[in-house]
């Protein structure tokens, strides 16, 4: 229960993998002090000083006889009952928490209400499962057919069940906050996510000196272009990416080209056989020299902000589905950004403003503007600038950490921080209209885009 010897608030708890996107959230409250923070999660290694981690049994595998389209639904309400227990097992020891923040994609916090009835809940929705305008069928060369639909629709039973709640939700962006019905949507804060723009941020000599990083060696007057996804797949326009290569290739013996990401699928279909990379270079690798073209796997994030510093192109290709920590990342460091025109990557480049946008699958497109950015200084250097500055006045951390600060302090009605050291809000300038339901909520200060 809270202190009364405190201002602050002290009773927090948050769920997911550990700590997961919580991580600058909970490391700006233990900063602060005051706060008990427990954190249920699945077993791992990650652990934080003054956070206490309670963990739960990873459910079992779904049995084979459940349906196809109901295993996902089926382990997350085998989560949602190891949620039950354990969050049952933290009562028993006397913690009631003040708030309770969590990711709803996995089912861990359905049935919290019922262990902590009328404390709120503050549930990350990330993602609203559609058969148009999304990912389904998006790309012709890997179509669905009709009679999967149903196990697209399906996977928003999760979803459903969150906003039946009738608690609260964020989502990061104005695109992830648009797939969801607009029923559910007066439920769902806008918080843009930040990055750390002291970490993240443009470095003047990166181009003036040698850098190294894996089996990639670039110098002061050779060209580098930089691609960075979790792994190689086409959700995230590997496959453009890597039929633009033999082009720009061609055309410039200056370049080289830093490939970041690992061989497994975070996101649809695996291939037929191999990995994404080894389909592609089957197809396009005797045109790709491998001594200007490196595969550099998983890299040190120091060594992915140097990438991104060092750019002189960034190719951030996404389906319409979730952006990438990567682009945010790529903005604040003033990399020259060339994105795809899906919504999920324009809300953050704007062509011929913080980048070139470009069709997300055609190869032959993404070649000419990968040549002009790359033939054009000035442009470049210009885009670069606009991105930096898109960044400073949208992906702040700091602003991020005061909005989400802010929405736990409007859902529960407690102050965060003592009256003497709370943050002083200025008015927003957004550059672009805040959503209609943000705008009757009345928006608070760092949620506008």
């Amino acid at each position: 229960m809270p202190d009364p010897r405190s201002p602050y608030f002290p009773d927090i708890r948050l769920l997911n993998h550990f700590p997961g996107q919580y991580l600058h959230i909970v490391r700006d409250l233990l900063a602060e002090g005051g706060h008990e923070i427990v954190f249920m999660t699945e077993p791992n290694r990650n652990n934080l000083a003054g956070v206490r981690k309670v963990t739960y049994a990873r459910p079992p595998a779904t049995h084979a006889a459940v349906h196809p389209s109901a295993r996902e639904f089926d382990v997350a309400m085998r989560r949602a009952e190891a949620g039950y227990a354990g969050a049952n097992q933290i009562k028993a020891l006397g913690f009631v928490p003040d708030v309770i923040i969590g990711h709803h994609g996995w089912g861990e916090l359905l049935n919290l209400c019922d262990v902590f009835p009328g404390v709120p809940i503050l549930g990350y929705f990330e993602f609203y499962y559609r058969l148009d305008g999304t990912d389904v069928n998006f790309d012709p060369e890997f179509p669905m057919s009709d009679d999967r639909y149903g196990a697209v629709r399906a996977k928003n039973g999760v979803n459903h069940l969150a906003i039946a709640l009738e608690q609260h939700g964020q989502t990061p962006t104005h695109w992830q906050w648009r797939t969801y019905p607009e029923w559910a949507r007066e439920r769902i804060s806008i918080i843009r996510e930040g990055v750390d723009l002291d970490v993240c941020k443009p470095d003047p000599m990166a181009r003036r000196r040698n850098l190294g990083v894996g089996n990639l060696k670039v110098g002061p007057k050779q060209k580098l272009i930089t691609y960075v996804a979790r792994n190689l797949e086409p959700y995230r326009g590997f496959h453009t990416f890597m039929r633009a290569l033999p082009a720009v290739l061609a055309a410039r013996r200056d370049v080289v080209v830093s490939i970041v990401g690992g061989d497994e699928v975070s996101y649809g279909a695996a291939p037929a056989s191999g990995t994404w990379r080894s389909q592609l270079m089957a197809e396009v690798g005797d045109r790709i020299d491998p001594d200007r073209v490196h595969f550099l796997g998983r890299v040190a994030y120091d060594d992915h902000v140097k990438l991104l510093q060092r750019s002189d192109a960034h190719v951030y290709f996404s389906y319409p589905f979730v952006a990438s920590w990567s682009l945010r990342e790529a903005l604040a460091t003033g990399a020259p950004v060339i994105g795809s025109d899906t919504a999920t990557v324009t809300e953050f480049v704007h062509h011929e403003a913080t980048g070139l946008v470009t069709p997300t699958l055609d190869h032959d497109r993404l070649a000419e503007t990968t040549l002009r950015m790359l033939e054009d200084r000035k442009l470049s250097a210009r885009l670069g600038a606009g991105a930096r500055d898109y960044a400073a006045d949208n992906l702040d951390l700091k602003a991020y950490l005061r909005a989400f600060r802010a929405e736990i302090e409007r859902i529960t009605g407690q102050s965060l921080t003592p009256p003497a050291s709370a943050p002083v809000r200025k008015a927003a300038k957004p550059k672009a209209p805040a959503p209609r339901s943000a705008a009757k909520r009345g928006a608070l200060a760092g949620t506008a885009v």
